[in-house]
């Protein structure tokens, strides 16, 4: 079989990484309900879900992993399935069974769900290259979830409009991170709490996206992340450990800075290297054996 015969394979495999908002601003509130929003996003090497897509099974969805028990109602990847099935443009579209691995927490501000969608978005379209051009994938993915554009991007972005305008961010500066969440019970409608908490004034007609930002040095992308999400006062305010949290990774040694990812419950350390980020990781899970505290890179 030719290398790029995908015709005799009946397995494919996507990785599913947890996307960190290194920035996160706030524009505004659109007149449809939707919030603009101009966010840096990175995403995390280190634990990341596993997508298997089986064309040889029949088409359905089984997750396993740490994480599985914790998905309420309809899998986000069944609704990804049942898409892609009823788009006309997708006669003879190959479909199967979708093996889920859960390894991240869920509802937890790093696009768990999201990145699956997107993953298994790109499980399908290199199961289906007669199909690559014929579908709209980014158009499905934001029929999905605001996050689902970038997910399925998968690389470092700034994304504005309510998350479907992407731009690359070439030549990110790698960051040693330790991502910390609490493990608390959170509401099944937490970010649209923390959005109703933040309370974000009308869009102006007269508001532009912003431009991509020139990031530059490691040191000016610690900067900027520094105070840059805008939710984080109103979602310490809708799951309250964020606040504990967020104290203890900045009183770390060695954390630059830390600060939350989406409307959290995650939140993210920035060290000097992956030795003082592992060091971290290890401190905080000894002394928080309830809390998820595990290293990975942001590229």
């Amino acid at each position: 079989m030719h290398a790029n015969d995908r015709s005799c394979m009946t397995e494919f495999v996507e990785i599913a990484r947890p996307k960190v908002n290194l920035t996160l601003g706030i524009l505004g509130r659109r007149s449809d309900g939707y919030h603009a929003l101009a966010s840096v996003v990175a995403f995390a090497d280190g634990p990341a879900d596993r997508i298997t897509l089986d064309l040889a099974r029949p088409r359905g969805v089984s997750a396993s992993g740490p994480f599985a028990a914790g998905i309420a109602g309809v899998n986000l990847l069944q609704t990804v399935l049942d898409l892609i099935a009823a788009a006309p443009e997708a006669d003879g579209v190959r479909l199967g069974h979708v093996q889920l691995e859960k390894n991240l927490p869920v509802a937890a501000g790093i696009g768990g769900g999201s990145a699956d969608a997107g993953a298994l978005l790109r499980a399908i379209r290199t199961a289906n290259p007669q199909l690559a051009r014929a579908i709209d994938w980014q158009g499905v993915a934001l029929r999905l979830g605001a996050d689902v554009p970038v997910c399925l991007f998968d690389r470092p972005a700034f994304m504005t409009g309510i998350g479907e305008r992407l731009a690359p961010v070439e030549q990110l500066p790698r960051l040693d991170v330790v991502l910390v969440n609490p493990m608390v019970a959170v509401p099944s409608d937490k970010t649209a709490q923390v959005f109703r908490a933040l309370a974000a004034p009308p869009l102006s007609p007269t508001c532009d996206d912003p431009g991509l930002p020139a990031i530059g040095s490691r040191d000016a992308l610690v900067t900027m992340i520094d105070g840059g999400n805008d939710l984080e006062r109103a979602a310490c305010g809708v799951v309250p450990a964020l606040d504990g949290v967020l104290r203890r990774l900045r009183a770390v040694a060695g954390c630059r800075v830390a600060a939350m990812s989406g409307a959290g419950p995650t939140c993210f350390g920035v060290f000097d290297d992956a030795g003082a980020a592992r060091a971290a990781a290890a401190h905080l899970a000894a002394e928080h054996p309830n809390w998820w505290s595990v290293p990975a890179v942001l590229n």
